[in-house]
């Protein structure tokens, strides 16, 4: 069995910030799970990663003398899956405009080397590809369909058991043991819905699938959720949401509206806080790029709020069309933000913006991990130190 090691393509890396700031482009959320997870489970193997320096601590690769380098932004398939498996060895599989999706080597590969010394072969087939931030929500729909009908096929659910919840296509609905749902709706006709383990739907909350929520999240009283919406694990959500991906370990517990919008991990939004998804003029939403540092054409007409990990918004916070905001931002005041938000920002649109003290947001960081019970190590202070040096590089420019 080779050692399954999933490689951030560097291009796409770029393409993928904020999120990949603070973890490989595998690590990526969409669907009912991570890209990893996708991979570990069609592979039924571990994963590890190659990725940027920084992120080694937390993030290792492990590689021997037969290893397959699988590209960390492709979503697999059946066919996809069992081709990339069947690689041999020297060979690389490529896409039709050259994207490197899989090697196979005796040796390290490195994903910079490309194609050289490698035999290449052409995978023809359409294939889901996470390229842009927005393709996170974009895609989210279709992966949770794949997702749930890779889970249905070797499982089976312990069905709704509250008599005050009303399903529309039950055999559409797929709950995990420990999950409990009051006095709901779950409306499948459309998509499914897969409720994970020890989740907790609270009375009133009405859902329409695709949707999914990992483990131990939350949807608190009254939500409403719309299509292609996923919420991650140990993540509680409330108010009305729609075509949304939170990562994991992130809060939105009150009213106000998120569409068409990402949210990392360790993130919080404060009471009423919405985001606009649609210009006035129906026009395309225009983006923070990393890659060029300015606004892109997204080519969508609804685009949202991309939110890096441990960033954070003050009550009735409002954010434009298509805003970017980093990691470990603290953001807040009266009328619309700024379209981008830098990592280690504090402050609002109205107030302005100063630099947030390092020592501080990593006491924060420190203190909104450990209330969950998880640790916050010295890998993670090495990762938001690293972060911050990228940024003020950045803004040196």
């Amino acid at each position: 069995m080779p050692d399954i090691i999933l490689f951030d393509d560097p291009t796409l890396r770029i393409q993928l910030l904020p999120f990949t700031y603070t973890r490989p482009v595998a690590g990526i959320r969409c669907g009912i799970h991570t890209l990893a997870e996708k991979w570990a489970d069609r592979c039924h193997s571990p994963v590890s990663f190659q990725t940027e320096a920084y992120l080694t601590q937390k993030y290792p690769q492990h590689a021997s003398d037969d290893n397959l380098y699988i590209n960390g932004a492709l979503c697999p398939d059946e066919h996809l899956a069992g081709i990339v498996k069947g690689l041999p060895y020297g060979n690389a599989l490529v896409s039709k405009q050259g994207e490197v999706l899989a090697v196979r080597t005796h040796a390290a590969w490195h994903a910079q080397e490309g194609t050289n010394r490698l035999s290449a072969v052409t995978y023809e087939e359409p294939f889901t590809m996470i390229r842009n931030v927005w393709d996170i929500f974009g895609q989210n729909g279709a992966q949770i369909k794949a997702d749930y009908e890779r889970i249905v096929s070797i499982r089976k659910s312990v069905g709704v058991s509250d008599p005050f919840t009303h399903c529309y296509k039950p055999e559409n609905v797929f709950i995990e043991e420990g999950a409990v749902i009051k006095a709901s709706i779950l409306n499948a006709e459309n998509g499914p819905i897969y409720i994970g383990r020890n989740a907790l739907i609270q009375e009133g909350s009405m859902i329409q699938g695709p949707f999914a929520i990992g483990e131990s999240g939350v949807l608190a009283q009254g939500t409403k959720i719309r299509p292609n919406t996923t919420v991650g694990p140990f993540s509680k959500v409330g108010g009305e949401v729609s075509n949304c991906v939170v990562f994991g370990y992130s809060n939105k517990g009150h009213d106000g509206y998120l569409g068409n919008s990402v949210l990392g991990e360790w993130c919080n939004l404060g009471a009423n806080t919405n985001n606009s998804n649609l210009k006035n003029d129906h026009t395309n939403v225009k983006l923070h790029s990393y890659a060029v540092n300015a606004l892109a054409d997204t080519g969508l007409m609804f685009c949202g709020l991309m939110m890096g990990d441990y960033s954070k918004a003050g009550i009735s916070t409002m954010f434009n069309t298509g805003t970017v905001v980093g990691v470990s931002v603290n953001v807040f005041g009266a009328g619309f933000q700024a379209k981008h938000v830098p990592s280690f920002s504090w402050g609002g649109a109205a107030e302005g913006y100063c630099d947030y003290r390092f020592e501080k947001a990593i006491a924060v960081a420190n203190d909104t991990v450990s209330r969950r019970g998880v640790a916050f190590g010295q890998a993670e202070e090495d990762i938001m130190r690293a972060v911050l040096e990228q940024t003020q590089y950045q803004r040196s420019q």
